[in-house]
């Protein structure tokens, strides 16, 4: 049998590199060192809104929460339940191991107020979650090789 070879082409090579080549968060570069930053200033930001504007109105009880968790029939049970989901979800977004799976959990959270919001108050505030999941679905993706190494560890203490 013969064998025949075929020369690469340019756009072949850009696309192997392309698959090869690290996540612009990632990468060395100027750009990926923006990256970066920029994606932790969203995680910082996001786990200052989990914890002070979301978590803690729940776990003092303030009226507003307590008005709302009544309303659904939840109580303070459910109240305090929410508040320290939000509170370990904002916590574990600045945990560098815990960042990706802490965005996922916090995005369905987040699916769950949408559907709460849409059938215990007639979709007043619905637009809130869903805007939310959208820098959460980034972080989770962007931070997604945390994940091998929480395996990892979970593993090594199994």
């Amino acid at each position: 049998m013969s064998e025949t070879t075929a020369p690469v082409t340019r756009a072949a090579a850009s696309t192997a590199a392309s698959t090869a080549s690290p996540v612009i968060a990632e990468s060395s570069t100027s750009r990926g060192r923006r990256a970066r930053i920029a994606l932790r200033t969203l995680q910082v930001v996001l786990a200052l809104f989990y914890v002070i504007a979301s978590a803690l109105p729940k776990l003092i009880a303030h009226p507003s929460a307590a008005e709302g968790f009544d309303k659904m029939g939840w109580g303070s049970a459910g109240m305090y339940t929410i508040g320290v989901l939000e509170l370990a979800g904002g916590i574990a977004l600045l945990v560098p191991v815990l960042q990706s799976v802490a965005a996922m959990a916090l995005s369905g959270l987040m699916v769950g107020a949408f559907v709460v919001q849409l059938t215990y108050f007639d979709g007043e505030n619905a637009a809130t979650p869903l805007i939310l999941i959208i820098p959460l679905a980034l972080i989770a993706w962007a931070r997604r090789r945390h994940n091998a190494d929480l395996l990892r560890l979970l593993r090594r203490r199994a």
